[in-house]
């Protein structure tokens, strides 16, 4: 455990989560959560008289691209680092191998994204002609090439440390394939993906009771696994956002244009038959704010949740359903919720995502646990200043859900050994 871990003398390589957004034309970080997220783990190691070699991915480059380099994220690490950090231009090149070597006691290196490398993610960029042989010839080669690379990256240091959560759930060189070459000793997590485990691991394994999961967002498709998981453990599950009206109108309701999964109807009635089973009250919206287009300046109506009218699409929820929801939160002692209630990105149609955000707060005020994960569910806290009124954000939406889901993460299980 990193915690009872001592850093003097000791150089270190942490698996870091910089994949941030840049304003498209300054290309200056927008957004530094991932950011200040792993603080706590470089300041431990450089405050201990350790050395810190971060190494991240930012975007999707094909090769080196200029545009996905890590040098912007330099200045806001320096700045909450209160310190210089060095950086090296490659991650694999002689530069690389030269700082690191050189890294002294207390001083933080970042190397160039490691995505720069296609050995990185293991996946071939082919020719869309290439056949199913040389497909599968070329990501044997590219596997070869990763451990080639983890091989390398591990030469840099005496300890690996993967504190990126928001990539645990890749079977990367840099998430899970360099802790082979490790001695099991001198492998941990750092103090975020700690942090993430803890709440995940709380709320699934030692929940208190009622606890409630809220599942929003446009397809049923998207949140099938993690659903049929939750219901093996929720009390209360409520279901909002797009997905609703594919229940909706497989109840025999009428949805006019609102989107459904056609091919999911079956489904649809699946969970409704099996929360019953299980005895876990399933709450879907009884009423819905409705546009005549897919616009913030559309014109609206109220309807009840299976009768909206002919031509038009139900965008959010409103004022009954937002009572109901509020009302089974505020009663629960365990909280998860993934996904917006409605077209969170428009104003006029963020109201029931920005009210089950402020349900959670209260929540929490009152003693419950809520643990929040997805981008828009975590915009809707963030943009309402309630990150600090929550119990925990979590970094890592897809990385979430999949553990969430049951699933093992690559990069967890390279640490855990599970």
């Amino acid at each position: 455990m990193i915690q009872d871990f001592s850093f003097k003398g000791i150089k270190a390589i942490v698996r870091v989560d910089f994949n941030v957004p840049l304003d498209k034309k300054t290309f200056v970080v927008t957004d530094d959560t991932r950011i200040r997220g792993a603080l706590p783990t470089i300041k431990k190691i450089i405050g201990e008289g350790g050395s810190c070699i971060l190494m991240s991915h930012l975007g999707r480059p094909e090769g080196v691209m200029e545009k996905y380099s890590l040098k912007p994220v330099l200045p806001v690490l320096e700045k909450h680092l209160g310190m210089k950090v060095l950086f090296a231009d490659d991650c694999m090149g002689e530069s690389a191998r030269t700082m690191c070597a050189a890294l002294k006691p207390g001083e933080v290196l970042l190397l160039e994204n490691v995505r720069f490398y296609p050995e990185e993610e293991g996946k071939p960029i082919l020719p869309e002609t290439a056949t199913d042989e040389e497909k599968k010839a070329a990501k044997a080669a590219l596997k070869a090439k990763q451990k080639e690379m983890a091989k390398t990256l591990a030469t840099y240091a005496d300890v690996y440390v993967n504190d990126a959560f928001g990539t645990a759930h890749r079977a990367h060189g840099t998430t899970a394939v360099i802790a082979d070459y490790f001695p099991k000793d001198k492998i941990m997590f750092g103090f975020l993906i700690n942090s993430e485990l803890a709440a995940m691991d709380k709320v699934l394994l030692n929940p208190q009771r009622p606890f409630t999961a809220i599942m929003g967002g446009a397809k049923v498709s998207d949140k099938i696994l993690l659903i049929e998981n939750l219901l093996n453990k929720v009390d209360n599950l409520i279901i909002g956002g797009g997905m609703t009206y594919t229940f909706i109108k497989a109840k025999g309701g009428k949805i006019g244009k609102s989107l459904c999964e056609e091919d999911k109807l079956d489904l649809a009635l699946k969970i409704i038959e099996k929360a019953k089973e299980k005895n876990v009250k399933l709450c879907l919206p009884v009423d819905s704010l409705n546009a005549d287009n897919f616009d913030n300046e559309a014109n609206t109506n109220i309807s009840d949740i299976d009768a909206v009218p002919d031509g038009w699409l139900g965008l959010d929820i409103a004022e009954k359903t937002i009572r109901e929801f509020t009302e089974v939160i505020e009663k629960s002692k365990t909280i998860l919720w993934n996904g917006p209630m409605g077209v969170f990105e428009m104003e006029k149609f963020s109201k029931g995502t920005t009210a089950v955000a402020k349900a959670l707060a209260s929540a929490t005020e009152k003693g419950a646990f809520t643990l929040i994960g997805g981008g828009d569910s975590v915009a809707a806290i963030n943009k309402n200043g309630l990150a600090n009124k929550v119990s925990y954000v979590s970094t890592g939406g897809g990385a979430m859900l999949e553990y969430m889901e049951g699933k093992k993460l690559p990069g967890i299980v390279a640490i855990r050994g599970e």
